[in-house]
């Protein structure tokens, strides 16, 4: 136990030698760093989870997702061990509310890797729908790239069509022919049972069309044959254009993919709206909780402590600072008046050699006026 506390403190920024100066403070402190504490290791997962999608492979995803929740364990604890308790109350909200800014931000950054994670169902089925819409715009729109191959269905389809007229007219031939024969009284029938000779007409009439439609099944099939060989060499193509395309709507499972899935759920969902919500509002609450226990919290032996401490170092640094600005003064007045002192002395011995250059020269010109 001794040494998870240490290590929650450790979480929270407290100072140990303080803090053991003030136990009732132990618990606060305790509750703040676990609260740190799970709050990188929820950063952690939900960095892994984002990560494993992109990379698909687990070892870089557990590698950069500790790597983010030790930077979000590390930007916390800063953010908690920075604030100070004060006499006044306005003094520490203005301080605090850039903090609660930046954990409000990580609070959104980390819960949505686990939003995604929590409606993977919903979202695989979503995404499912989307390739699936993909795959059909896909073929729609290569269709439309191969106008060939719809040229080339109608064309046989026409040959079939010709075909299919040249038989019904065979088989009215056949009608006609067997109503002959069977003596059925119509308006192309003479209604004379027997092979006479309109039955034998009607025969010859009919291995005819029948002569007639076995050659045109035979052409036509020819034609259809060979335009159904230029079919499937355009669809050749076309398929493989489309499995050009499969791996992009296949690899369609990327995060931002899984993110406009979860907008669309969304909106589509009232009920998804609302758990997304709560889910945010959970993790903004656990993002923010240490730094609303630090603001409510009142002001105990720990923060008087560190104040102490604080204050301390300021004046032993006032201290100094006048020390050494003391020094720095008795320095510089030492050397003003050391060096104005010799240039004075220097400028007295110059004056006097130019006074005695001076009068020197005035006794020679005198001298030499008198001679």
């Amino acid at each position: 136990m001794a040494r998870l506390t240490r290590f929650f403190w450790f979480c929270s920024g407290a100072n140990f030698s303080l803090l053991k100066r003030s136990p009732t403070e132990s618990n606060k402190y305790i509750g703040i760093g676990a609260t740190v504490f799970f709050t990188g290791v929820l950063a952690a997962l939900a960095a892994g989870y984002a990560l494993f999608t992109v990379f698909e492979s687990i070892w870089p995803a557990i590698f950069f997702g500790l790597l983010w929740g030790l930077m979000i364990f590390n930007l916390d604890r800063f953010i908690v061990s920075s604030m100070r308790k004060k006499e006044n109350a306005w003094g520490e909200w203005k301080l605090a509310v850039p903090r609660l800014v930046l954990a409000v931000l990580l609070a959104l950054v980390i819960s949505k890797p686990l939003e995604l994670k929590m409606f993977e169902r919903e979202i695989n089925r979503k995404i499912d729908e989307k390739k699936t819409e993909f795959i059909s715009e896909s073929k729609l729109n290569l269709a439309k790239g191969f106008p060939e191959i719809q040229e080339l269905e109608s064309k046989i389809d026409t040959l079939k069509a010709e075909v299919a007229s040249f038989e019904m007219f065979r088989d009215q031939l056949q009608e006609e022919y067997d109503a002959e024969r069977f003596g059925e009284k119509t308006s192309r029938t003479s209604g004379i049972v027997g092979l006479g000779t309109n039955a034998k007409k009607k025969e010859q009439q009919l291995d005819a069309a029948q002569a007639t439609l076995d050659g045109l099944r035979l052409r036509n099939q020819v034609r259809i044959d060979t335009l159904e060989a230029q079919i499937r060499s355009f669809v050749a193509l076309r398929q493989a254009e489309f499995e050009k395309q499969q791996p992009g709507i296949e690899g369609f499972d990327g995060l931002a993919a899984r993110m406009e899935a979860l907008d669309t759920l969304t909106k589509e969902s009232s009920a998804m709206a609302m758990a997304n919500v709560f889910i945010m509002l959970l993790f903004i609450a656990i993002e923010t909780a240490p730094i609303f226990v630090k603001l409510i919290s009142p002001r105990g032996p720990y923060d008087e402590y560190l104040e102490l401490h604080e204050d301390k170092v300021k004046l032993f640094k006032g201290e100094k600072w006048t020390f050494a600005k003391g020094e720095s003064d008795a320095r510089v007045g030492y050397f003003q008046d050391t060096h104005f002192y010799a240039t004075d002395l220097q400028k007295e011995k110059t004056n006097r050699k130019n006074k005695a250059q001076t009068e020197a020269e005035i006794a020679r010109v005198e001298s030499d006026f008198k001679v």
